[in-house]
């Protein structure tokens, strides 16, 4: 089977990878020059740590692991209010700090060396999908370099933005009617040249401002800090900035963040000199259908939770492995046959969709819960950090499902012989 795959991101690595065990011949394009390995700090969770481990990549994935060991609440002051260790007994739920910590460039490259090992999967760079057309017994592509080219099937992994789901949608010139922007807040991302000093620890560091502002730090490299800033986007100066325009975001975050207190003026000032910054306009993604005909959609670009979950990474690396299991029932390869390409994908959605409805139920609605965590008074902001403190000195974990959607119900993940 001949597979264009849209997009060397974490999903459309994974995928890759499975679809070259199967001996499917697997092209994939990314429109940068090379394989993306910038981006922050993420985590597997639940259903995808138990795939990590039937990749074969545990041992590899714990050797590029980030060091965070756990999150620190801190004040106006820089004083420790709140402490919450990792889970690392390989039992339970994990807490904000999961066991399986990575830098998403370490994770993309883990999953990229791993499919490219086998042979049958090329990559394809500075390049980009122009155009899709049904061709008889398969699908015909215009590349942006003019060339033309047929395949039986194409996976859009190329994100919350993604291109082709709007050519399976047939909405290339209008608003995207899947994704979905939600109102309330957006996030600012970016490193910034801040060694760590003599008592630092790799710990995640969280500090809360009023008018729902938060700042989080984090480190997997001792010369360098991420930094992690959320605010609301009803923010005057945030309203107006253009998406993609670096230097209005950032004159909106500078902005939006004017007297927040800590070391935010040191932050701000990282900001405006980074050029890794990104800001994310928080979406969630939601389709009738991930696929139409010979087009099929894979993480962010199916069905994107929005950071709010935690869960995104998770999402792409399990549904990756579900699209892959399924297209290994086709013509008789495992025990649950699929006679047809439409059968095999229709399977995808209806073994995945339960697991995906349950992480995005209520994600973007305004709840006591999110008003809690994003307090807008200075008020708020004592009350949820005296709560914080009394949870870490009762010892009360700060388990991942009381904000998260790890926790995910009546979901069994299907094991696939031709996986195995």
């Amino acid at each position: 089977m001949k597979v264009l795959i849209c997009g060397a991101g974490i999903s459309g690595t994974a995928l890759a990878f499975w679809l070259s065990k199967l001996q499917f011949k697997v092209t994939v394009v990314e429109r940068f020059p090379s394989l993306r390995v910038n981006g922050l700090q993420l985590d597997l969770r639940g259903h995808g740590i138990e795939v990590l481990k039937r990749m074969g990549l545990d041992a590899a994935f714990k050797d590029k692991a980030a060091p965070e060991q756990g999150m620190q609440i801190v004040n106006s002051a820089g004083k420790r209010l709140a402490y919450f260790a990792s889970n690392t007994s390989g039992k339970g739920k994990q807490n904000f700090t999961s066991e399986y910590e990575i830098m998403r460039g370490e994770l993309c490259r883990l999953f990229h060396d791993a499919s490219v090992a086998r042979g049958n999967v090329e990559y394809k760079f500075n390049m980009s999908v122009k155009g899709l057309k049904e061709a008889e017994n398969g699908i015909a592509v215009t590349f942006s370099n003019g060339a033309t080219e047929n395949f039986d099937l194409v996976v859009g992994a190329d994100g919350q933005w993604s291109r082709t789901r709007r050519m399976m949608l047939g909405s290339t010139t209008s608003p995207d009617p899947a994704l979905h922007i939600l109102p309330g807040m957006c996030a600012g991302y970016f490193t910034t040249p801040i060694p760590m000093k003599e008592n630092d620890t790799f710990d995640s560091t969280m500090y809360l401002a009023s008018h729902r502002r938060s700042v989080m730090t984090r480190r997997s490299d001792p010369q360098f800090l991420q930094v992690y800033m959320g605010c609301s986007t009803e923010e005057p100066t945030m309203k107006t900035a253009q998406r993609g325009d670096i230097q209005q975001e950032k004159a909106a975050f500078t902005a939006s963040y004017q007297g927040a207190g800590w070391c935010v003026p040191e932050l701000i000032e990282g900001m405006n000199a980074s050029d890794d910054f990104y800001c994310e306009r928080i979406g969630l993604v939601k389709l009738d259908a991930w696929h139409r005909g010979r087009i099929v959609l894979v993480g962010d670009a199916a069905y994107c939770p929005s950071v709010l979950t935690g869960m995104g990474t998770t999402c792409g690396v399990v549904g990756a492995y579900i699209l892959a299991g399924e297209l290994s029932r086709l013509h008789g390869r495992d025990d649950t046959r699929h006679a047809t390409l439409d059968e095999a994908l229709g399977a995808y959605e209806t073994c995945f969709r339960p697991f995906m409805d349950q992480v995005q139920d209520g994600v973007g609605e305004e709840s006591l819960i999110s008003k809690m965590l994003m307090p807008s008074s200075a008020l708020g902001v004592a009350t949820l950090n005296f709560f914080l403190r009394a949870m870490t000195f009762f010892g009360v974990r700060l388990s991942s499902s009381s904000f998260m959607k790890e926790d995910v119900q009546n979901w069994s993940q299907p094991e696939y012989k031709s996986l195995a």
